[in-house]
């Protein structure tokens, strides 16, 4: 905290420019895990047995991450042979219909409102999407609204792998939302049910029960990862960068 305090003191910049500019301050991002070239297949094996949520693939000479399935232990970085590591923030990945995309985001670019609804997360998706509505990141300069009634939204914003008591209310939310309207699933268990689907309680993932247009992976994604997929709905991003591209390189 008194780190950030310091930066903005000293560069009196207490928002991000992100989008009109890249973000390169540290601890915008946790950084990803990302495919990785290794000697020979055995090596490849190996690195994918210190994954506890197999997220890690072994291929031939080198190693896939399935990235809505990390929880961002590290432990692929502690061995002797390690993952490559990669300090992005544009997470997100379109994955609803392409047909009429843009005709039908245009007249939303400037204006979103958004519902949030957890359907059984631990809550660190929640605390990221608060940080949203802080100075630094200010949603709202972009447009961007939190809603408390889906009659009034235009996108739902889903968390957490869908528990038994809130498939139902996940269904009457999207159902009392007016049309058009979207679906983001925003978080690893939102996305797959990471570790927690399918389970006694948890259902799956929330494209098991309603449309998804979005995928914002992470556990929790940054604050900078939801902020491109809100961006990306609206067309005013491009998805995720390549696994080669740096932190602050053309999107």
């Amino acid at each position: 905290m008194f780190g950030w305090f310091v930066k903005g003191a000293t560069s009196r910049v207490k928002t991000t420019r992100y989008p009109a500019r890249d973000e390169t301050a540290l601890g915008v991002t946790p950084g990803r895990p990302v495919e990785t070239t290794c000697d020979n297949e055995l090596l490849a094996v190996d690195l994918a047995a210190t994954c506890p949520t197999d997220a890690i693939k072994p291929a031939s000479f080198k190693t896939t991450v399935d990235i809505s399935r990390c929880v961002h232990c590290m432990a692929c970085t502690r061995g002797e042979n390690t993952m490559r590591w990669q300090m992005d923030y544009r997470w997100a990945r379109w994955v609803g219909n392409d047909a009429g995309r843009a005709a039908r985001h245009r007249p939303f670019q400037k204006s979103l409102h958004i519902r949030v609804v957890d359907t059984g997360s631990c809550d660190a998706v929640i605390s990221e999407i608060k940080q949203l509505a802080k100075p630094y990141y200010n949603m709202h300069r972009l447009g961007f609204f939190i809603t408390p009634t889906p009659r009034h939204a235009d996108v739902l914003m889903v968390t957490g792998p869908v528990t038994s008591p809130m498939r139902l209310a996940l269904l009457k939310t999207y159902a009392a939302m007016p049309e058009p309207k979207w679906v983001i699933a925003v978080g690893n268990c939102a996305i797959s049910g990471c570790v927690f689907a399918p389970s006694f309680i948890a259902n799956g993932s929330v494209a098991d029960v309603i449309p998804v247009d979005v995928h914002v992976p992470g556990c929790p994604p940054p604050p900078l990862a939801i902020l491109h997929g809100l961006l990306l709905l609206t067309g005013r991003e491009t998805e995720m960068q390549p696994i080669d591209q740096p932190l602050g390189g053309p999107p």
